[in-house]
């Protein structure tokens, strides 16, 4: 997402009203997994959207509008979707429908569980599966802290969906990813799944990204993992630089991405480092020769 001084700080400020909101049903930091959570399923949704309605657009079906489009007919879709994108979302399940349609959904609590997991499987069996695999794990809609009863839990979520829905997110249409970083696993409080961070800017010069893997750049503390001065220092230096460097940062081309499904997990680029103990198999085959000789040099001695 595109997102200038202005946003970002009308963005802070809609992020901690949905906060204040929501203290005294969610405490402390268990709101972010919420509020992050159901940014990220509009952003998804939007961004598959605006991806379908523009083909439709270019190819002269300026009426179109995906959000319309019935679930049978968009099944038809899938299969090149989830190629070209990673991911599916059916009409119905999109972010601008199932709010639409939150407040008086008895069930909401049900229609967002069954979504997510919806989205979840769609990648099963893709290049993007480990993406979104448990992506949505820390959502837990039936949480006794979101409200006592199912029917209060849901006026929480219809909250929260409406909320979201009021946020301006950017212009992410406009925007370029200049980099994805691979963060370490067991880093944030409350989750200890392996998150990254995506650069988008406005396109200036240029269309290559840069894929950082720092899976390994971390300070081992208790329980958690923590990002020292040190490891932030070489993350920046390394989104700086630009520069190939063999097991944490690889710089793609458009083209490479392209050809590649345009999948953006790190992984995909950069080459994990093969820690495995080297054996050398002329070496180890001499040796298990002579354990065998001196074997039948013993049983030899033996019988004598």
């Amino acid at each position: 997402m595109n997102v200038n001084e202005n946003e970002r700080n009308e963005l802070h400020r809609s992020i901690w009203s949905i906060a204040d909101d929501l203290r005294g049903a969610v405490d402390g930091w268990d709101f972010k997994s919420y509020i992050l959570g159901i940014m990220f399923y509009r952003y998804v949704s939007e961004n598959l959207a605006d991806y379908i309605n523009k083909n439709e657009h270019e190819a002269g079906n300026t009426d179109f509008d995906y959000s319309k489009m019935s679930n049978q007919d968009a099944e038809t879709a899938r299969k090149d979707l989830v190629k070209e994108k990673g991911f599916f979302i059916l009409p119905s399940e999109l972010f601008c429908n199932v709010t639409a349609r939150a407040e008086n959904d008895e069930n909401l609590n049900e229609t967002l569980e069954k979504v997510f997991n919806h989205i979840e499987e769609s990648a099963k069996g893709t290049s993007s599966e480990n993406d979104f695999a448990g992506l949505f794990d820390d959502i837990d809609v039936n949480s006794n802290k979101l409200g006592p009863t199912v029917e209060k839990r849901n006026k929480k979520l219809a909250l929260i969906l409406s909320k979201i829905s009021e946020m301006k997110l950017g212009d992410y249409q406009s925007s370029k990813i200049d980099a994805i970083i691979q963060l370490p696993d067991n880093l944030f409080f409350g989750t200890t799944i392996a998150t990254c961070i995506m650069v988008m800017k406005k396109p200036k010069s240029g269309t290559n990204i840069v894929f950082i893997d720092a899976s390994k750049e971390y300070q081992k503390v208790t329980n958690y993992n923590k990002l020292s001065n040190d490891n932030i220092m070489n993350i920046l230096n390394a989104y700086q630089e630009r520069k190939d460097k063999q097991y944490m940062v690889k710089v793609a081309s458009y083209e490479d991405v392209k050809n590649n499904d345009y999948n953006l997990s790190v992984s995909a680029y950069v080459e994990k480092e093969d820690t495995r103990e080297k054996i050398d198999i002329k070496a180890l085959n001499a040796q298990i020769d002579e354990i065998a000789e001196n074997e039948n040099k013993l049983r030899e001695e033996i019988k004598k």
